[in-house]
């Protein structure tokens, strides 16, 4: 069975989705309705745009979901199906979307709306990122716990937790990660503390927003990685929740393998989710399909037939 993975912040770059844009009328129109909505031009900026220009949350967020869709579309016009949809943080919103829960006009203006609202909270609490590598997520938990203001923030595989910490705690939490053995701990380029109280702000203001969506029962699946399971009662509860709580990936896909998935792609820009499935399950076919190159292999179907995948 197929799952698809769409990834959050932090996989963006210039030019992502540009190769789409000029080659496929579907990934062409996904980006111009992105644009009108966002009263820019998305396509425009994606193309000429700094690391910087492109690293601002506000800018970041409407672009990955706007990439992501677009190559999922891309992708379905071939014939590509999936069985379920999961997403890493932002990435939520693009699953919604390919299980028709969302609708991709509704899910831009959610964005728009989270992007800027998670840029006005970390200006106004301080905070950011960190990766720990080589520790045991139950070490990170306990060094967490340990102080005020330092929470684990992604779930990403074994031996990789993200914690978010307010700015004057980071320096402190990196010094306690090495002592208890870390590998290494890297600082996050992120402009705050995500999946954090410290960004609670931003939850008070989508709470509107999202009671005013209408959001239709998935199909195919949708499986969260905020609350690790497919059944959401409310998806307006779970998107703002989902802000202020960690993303709980590994946890996710250790449960769609348990269930028979064997076969995972990442749809839109870089490869992250698809290296972090394969050290969660090395035996799992991977693949990648955010440009014209790994779209074309990906409609084939032999990366997950051969049960060898492309990273």
């Amino acid at each position: 069975m197929i799952a698809v993975t769409f990834p959050g912040q932090g996989s963006q770059a210039q030019g992502m989705g540009c190769d789409l844009y000029d080659a496929h009328e579907t990934a062409r129109l996904t980006y111009d309705e992105a644009s009108e909505l966002l009263g820019y031009d998305l396509t425009e900026l994606c193309r000429v745009g700094t690391s910087t220009d492109l690293g601002r949350t506000e800018v970041t967020q409407p672009a990955l979901l706007t990439h992501s869709v677009a190559a999922l579309r891309v992708l379905q016009e071939g014939g590509f199906v999936f069985d379920v949809a999961l997403g890493h943080s932002l990435g939520e919103y693009s699953a919604l979307v390919a299980t028709g829960a969302l609708g991709f006009g509704d899910a831009v203006r959610l964005v728009k709306t989270r992007g800027e609202a998670m840029a006005a909270a970390a200006a106004r609490n301080p905070g950011g990122m960190v990766a720990v590598l080589g520790l045991d997520e139950a070490v990170v938990e306990g060094l967490c716990t340990g102080m005020d203001q330092v929470w684990p923030a992604n779930f990403n595989c074994s031996g990789q937790v993200v914690v978010s910490a307010a700015a004057d705690k980071l320096d402190e939490f990196e010094e306690r990660a090495q002592a208890a053995g870390a590998r290494r701990v890297v600082r996050l380029a992120v402009a705050g503390a995500f999946h954090s109280p410290l960004v609670a702000p931003a939850a008070d203001a989508l709470r509107g927003p999202l009671q005013a969506t209408d959001f239709a029962e998935p199909a195919p699946a949708f499986f969260s990685t905020c609350s690790v399971d497919y059944e959401v009662e409310d998806f307006d509860v779970l998107l703002e929740r989902q802000l202020v709580s960690p993303v709980r990936f590994e946890q996710s896909i250790r449960r769609l393998v348990g269930e028979g998935y064997n076969a995972f792609l990442e749809v839109g820009p870089g490869n992250v989710l698809s290296g972090l499935v394969k050290r969660i399950d090395a035996s799992a076919a991977v693949g990648v399909a955010g440009d014209l190159e790994s779209l074309a292999r990906t409609i084939d179907g032999s990366w997950a037939r051969n049960g060898e995948g492309r990273t």
